[in-house]
C-alpha cells in the first residue's frame, strides 16, 4: 500500500498537478523576492487594429524582442513541465511534443485576438477559446495527431493550483461581515436551489452538469465551473455547456445590470455590491461596477473576491457529497479511504497554495502582489490550453444533446433570477442603513 501511494504521487494526474502548480509558484516568488531573474510570462497587452486609436498600441508593435523572450519562455515552461508530467504517467513523449507545440500556437492566436480593444471589453478569453477550438472540430476536425496534446483536465487543475495563490484570506476583512454575509451566505443557498430545481423539478439525469452549472451561477462562472466539474468529474462536454451559457448570460448582465440599477435608484455601494455577487466573471465584475462609479466598482471586486475564495470550499464539499451520496451504488460502502481516492487532490494544492500567500507570504511583507502578476499569466496560459482543447475534443451535436430540450438553459435562467433576488435582499438587509451601519468609503481605499 504504501509503495502504492508513493506511486500515486508520481504518476497520476491529480498530484502532478499539484507538483507542477508548486514549482511555478516557486519559481515566481524567488524571481520576485530576490530580483535576480525574470520570470514572466507573454502576455498580449490591448491593441487596436489601428495605431494609436485611444492610446492602444497596434499589434505589429507589440512583437519586439522582449515579447519574443517572454513567448519562448512561457512556451518551455510549460512544454516542458506538461511534458514530463505526460512522461510520468507512462505516455509517449513523443507525440505529446509536437502536438503540444500545434496546441501552443493555437492559443497564441487566441490569446492575441481576445486581447483586441473592442473585443477585449464584450468578451473574455475563455469565449475566443471554445470558439477557436469548436471551429477547428466543426469544420476540418480535430487530427488524431494533435489529440496527445488535449489534456483539458491536466491544464485546468495545474491552472487552479497556480490560482490558490491569488486568492487571500485578508480580503475577508477589507469588507468583514457584510461581504460575507453576500458572498457566502447567498451562495450555498443557491447552489442548494438549483440541485433541487436541476434534480427534483427538471429531472436533468446529468448530475455533474447540474452541480457545474449551479457553482457556475452562484459564484464566479468559469473558475467555479472549472473546479466543481472536476470534483464531480463531469464530462469535458457538461463543462463546454456550463462555460458557454455562463459566458452568455454574463455578457447580458454586464450591459444591462448597471442600466438597471441606476435607473433603480441604488446607490453605488448597494449596487456594486449587488454586481459582484450576480454577476459571474471577475473581468465583468470591473467593468459592471466601473459602469457605476469608482465606489460601485471597489464594493463590487471586494465582494466576488471574498465570493472567489469559496471556490475551494464548494469544490471540496462536492467531492465528498458525489464520493458518499451520488456515486454511491446502493451495495457499496464509502469510507474515508474511498473517499481520499475520490478526492481531487488539486483541491489540496489550491488552498496550499491560498495558505502560503495568505500566511507566509503576505505577513514577511513580500510583495505577493508582484508575484500574482507573474502567476496569472502562467495561470491564464493554463486555463486557455484547457478551453482550447475543449473546443477542439467538443462537437456541437453533443452540446445541442446536453441541452435535454432547454432544461438545462431553463435551470441556469431560474436560478440566475433567484441568485439576484437573494443577493439583492442581502445588499438591502447589510447595506441599506435600516438594519445596520452603512460601512463607511474610507474602508475601499
Amino acid at each position: 500500500m504504501a509503495n502504492n501511494n508513493a506511486s500515486n504521487l508520481w504518476k497520476k494526474e491529480d498530484w502532478l498537478a499539484v507538483w507542477i502548480g508548486f514549482i511555478v509558484i516557486a519559481v515566481a516568488c524567488i524571481a520576485v523576492l530576490t530580483g535576480s531573474f525574470d520570470f514572466s510570462a507573454a502576455k498580449f497587452g490591448t491593441w487596436h487594429w489601428w495605431e494609436n486609436v485611444e492610446e492602444k498600441k497596434s499589434l505589429a508593435a507589440q512583437f519586439n524582442g522582449e515579447f519574443w523572450v517572454k513567448l519562448l519562455r512561457t512556451f518551455l515552461v510549460t512544454g516542458i513541465l506538461f511534458g514530463i508530467g505526460i512522461k510520468l504517467q507512462g505516455e509517449k513523449i513523443g507525440k505529446f511534443i509536437p502536438a503540444f507545440v500545434v496546441l501552443f500556437l493555437i492559443c497564441i492566436v487566441v490569446r492575441m485576438i481576445s486581447a483586441e480593444y473592442t473585443l477585449k471589453m464584450y468578451l473574455e478569453w475563455a469565449f475566443w477559446a471554445l470558439l477557436i477550438g469548436l471551429l477547428i472540430s466543426n469544420t476540418v476536425g480535430t487530427p488524431d495527431w494533435l489529440k496527445p496534446a488535449i489534456r483539458t483536465e491536466f491544464y485546468i487543475k495545474t491552472g487552479l493550483v497556480i490560482m490558490g495563490f491569488s486568492v487571500l484570506f485578508s480580503n475577508i476583512a477589507k469588507f468583514g461581515l457584510y461581504g460575507l454575509g453576500i458572498a457566502w451566505i447567498v451562495t450555498p443557498i443557491v447552489i442548494i436551489f438549483m440541485w433541487w430545481l436541476g434534480t427534483k423539478v427538471l429531472k436533468i439525469d446529468n448530475k455533474p452538469l447540474v452541480i457545474t452549472l449551479a457553482s457556475a451561477t452562484s459564484v464566479c462562472g468559469t473558475s467555479a465551473a472549472i473546479a466543481t466539474g472536476a470534483a464531480a468529474k463531469a464530462k469535458k462536454e457538461d463543462l463546454s455547456l456550463a462555460i458557454s451559457i455562463s459566458i452568455i448570460f454574463t455578457i447580458l448582465m454586464m450591459v444591462f445590470e448597471p442600466m438597471i440599477i441606476r435607473a433603480c435608484g441604488m446607490n453605488q455601494l448597494m449596487g456594486g455590491a449587488l454586481i459582484g455577487g450576480t454577476v459571474d466573471s471577475t473581468g465583468a465584475v470591473v467593468l459592471a461596477g466601473n459602469a457605476l462609479g469608482e465606489e460601485a466598482e471597489q464594493a463590487a471586486v471586494l465582494v466576488k473576491s471574498i465570493q472567489n475564495i469559496l471556490i475551494g470550499f464548494i469544490a471540496f464539499f462536492v467531492a465528498i457529497f458525489f464520493a458518499t451520496k451520488v456515486d454511491k451504488t446502493s451495495d457499496s460502502k464509502v469510507g474515508a479511504g474511498e473517499i481520499w481516492t475520490r478526492f481531487p487532490k488539486f483541491i489540496i494544492g489550491f488552498f496550499v497554495a491560498s495558505l502560503v500567500a495568505s500566511f507566509i507570504i503576505q505577513p514577511m511583507g513580500g510583495d505577493v502582489k508582484a508575484i500574482n502578476g507573474v502567476l496569472d499569466q502562467y495561470k491564464n496560459w493554463a486555463f486557455v490550453l484547457a478551453f482550447t482543447s475543449i473546443g477542439l475534443d467538443t462537437n456541437f451535436k453533443s452540446l445541442f444533446k446536453q441541452m435535454q430540450g432547454g432544461k438545462v438553459l431553463w435551470l441556469y435562467i431560474i436560478g440566475q433570477v433567484f441568485n439576484i433576488l437573494l443577493t439583492l435582499f442581502a445588499v438591502w438587509f447589510l447595506l441599506s442603513g435600516v438594519v445596520f451601519d452603512v460601512p463607511v468609503l474610507d474602508m475601499f481605499k
